[in-house]
């Protein structure tokens, strides 16, 4: 099973992701496009991609060049019924390979809060069976519409659309659920200076402090979630794979 992952920026790695994924026998092969490292031509050779997130907006074609071949590329692995997972940006360029827009969010979403797994997600493949309310990290000022025919399968409060199932095999999901604790507690570090510029001063370290403490309350259940959701994931390229072999 070999993956490509697409990291669209040196910080944001695919962590756990990554390590449950070489644990159900996946290959990885991570490319940097921003930074210099060409994209495939083509899907041949991979059996299903990942698309991380990163700082840029999804559709800032100008500073970021390698965003259209990336959109083609993606739409490449879906025509060929090969699995995609589209996290944070990854979720909103997949939307937009699809036809929908970007755009501002009308909240600066950071932290852990509550996101909800809809009726259509409760008979997803991948969400199935799991605790209907969930909180998983989120750092993130855009949204997206979801592509036309598409699964709702996660909402939010501060953000409606935060999953979605275009077809069978294509995953959008706005949040972070790839991060682990420790890589959390590094971005909260790190970054926390442009959680706290999102606001008045005092308002921002409250927002920074009240995120920082969430990762202990909540950051182990969403590896859980990120285990099951990326096992099934697993199974699902497993069985693509098979049926392009049949």
């Amino acid at each position: 099973m070999n993956v490509l992952v697409i990291q669209n920026n040196p910080q944001t790695p695919v962590s756990l992701v990554g390590d449950y994924l070489v644990a159900a026998g996946a290959k990885l092969a991570t490319i940097l496009p921003h930074s210099g490292d060409p994209l495939p031509k083509s899907p041949e050779g991979y059996d299903a991609a990942i698309i991380l997130g990163g700082p840029q907006h999804a559709g800032d074609d100008a500073n970021y060049p390698a965003f259209p071949p990336m959109l083609d590329l993606l739409r490449s692995f879906h025509e060929q019924a090969k699995p995609l997972l589209g996290l944070c940006l990854g979720s909103q360029l997949l939307a937009r390979a699809f036809g929908e827009k970007v755009r501002r969010n009308d909240e600066f979403e950071v932290g852990y809060p509550l996101i909800e797994i809809t009726d259509e997600g409760k008979q997803d493949p991948l969400l199935t069976g799991l605790a209907p309310r969930q909180r998983i990290l989120q750092w993130h000022e855009d949204t997206f519409d979801m592509p036309q025919g598409a699964a709702h399968l996660m909402t939010g409060d501060a953000c409606r659309n935060q999953a979605f199932r275009f077809g069978r095999t294509t995953y959008g999901f706005q949040c972070h659920f790839e991060v682990s604790v420790d890589l959390a507690k590094q971005w909260f570090d790190q970054w926390g200076h442009t959680i706290v510029k999102r606001f008045e001063e005092q308002k921002g370290l409250e927002v920074l402090e009240h995120a920082r403490d969430e990762i202990a309350r909540y950051g182990g259940r969403a590896a859980n979630f990120c285990r099951v959701v990326t096992q099934r994931w697993a199974a699902l390229v497993h069985e693509a794979r098979e049926g392009r072999a049949a």
